[in-house]
């Protein structure tokens, strides 16, 4: 399987039009993470190197075919002194899979403060395969991350289900921090919107990444443990909302994540997953 470099690495064709050749896989539908790094690295192509990226909003609008390339456009909506706007729109066969909106900071002075990192288990006190779910994760496109994840939470319809793992790349990545944002816009995808189903195991669902937002507050590296602290404090209509806080071994706060997916009860012209499982981006 390609390295999340490989993944992340676009040819320019064009003028602030970048296009990713297809990558081995045995999902049927695109990755998410997988189409919001690519996203994010196109628009980092057009920016210079003083700004860093400080959040990502991505909107996931049809299924993406992982045997065909798809090209991103970049449309650079504001040039200012101290932020960069691009809007990124990922083209496959002709029509719109995904736009993803990224803004870029050259950085400031200000004030400083943060949530502070729950109390948790480190990363060398649980075993890799320490979750009650393992297979559900063994895609072989992510073998190169290394997800260590602490008991879940007992939860009920009551209570916002929660969840958390440690997560790090397992081979050393080169000391560039857009590969580094572009990379944790990948794995912050993986399996988030599974927490949604974790208080009903009763019923089937249909599930689909809405969509997804990334802020980036402090710098880090994929290729050291990060603790993502995922909730979902909410699901009603057909929609769930999940939140996470990712922090480093040391307590900072370096990132946070959004997403919205569509939790609707299953239907026969969809994929049946149940609690924990869920995917299929037929909306």
């Amino acid at each position: 399987m390609p390295s999340i470099d490989e993944i992340l690495r676009l040819r320019e064709i064009a003028p602030a039009t970048f296009r990713a050749d297809p990558v081995p896989t045995e999902m049927e539908r695109t990755f998410g993470g997988q189409v919001a790094g690519q996203a994010l690295a196109a628009a980092a192509r057009t920016v210079p190197r003083e700004f860093g990226v400080h959040s990502v909003h991505g909107h996931f609008l049809r299924p993406g075919r992982p045997l065909e390339p798809a090209d991103y456009h970049v449309d650079a909506v504001r040039d200012g002194g101290s932020f960069r706007t691009r809007y990124v729109t990922a083209v496959q066969d002709g029509e719109t899979v995904f736009t993803l909106t990224a803004s870029f900071h050259r950085g400031d002075d200000g004030h400083t403060h943060q949530a502070a990192m729950p109390p948790t288990t480190g990363p060398e006190e649980v075993t890799e395969n320490g979750r009650p779910w393992a297979a559900w994760y063994d895609f072989p496109e992510w073998d190169d991350w290394e997800r260590r994840w602490l008991p879940a939470d007992e939860a009920t319809p009551d209570v916002p289900a929660r969840r958390r793992l440690w997560i790090r790349h397992r081979r050393p990545l080169p000391d560039d921090p857009v590969l580094h944002a572009c990379a944790l816009t990948y794995c912050s995808d993986m399996a988030l919107l599974d927490i949604a189903v974790l208080p009903h195991p009763e019923r089937p669902i249909q599930g689909a990444s809405l969509d997804h937002a990334v802020w980036f507050l402090r710098p880090f590296r994929v290729d050291e443990w990060l603790l993502f602290d995922q909730v979902s404090p909410s699901s009603d209509s057909g929609r769930a909302l999940i939140q996470g806080q990712i922090f480093d071994t040391a307590g900072r706060l370096v990132a946070v994540v959004t997403q919205e997916g569509m939790v609707r009860f299953h239907v026969e012209r969809g994929a049946a997953v149940g609690a924990g499982r869920a995917e299929g981006r037929d909306r």
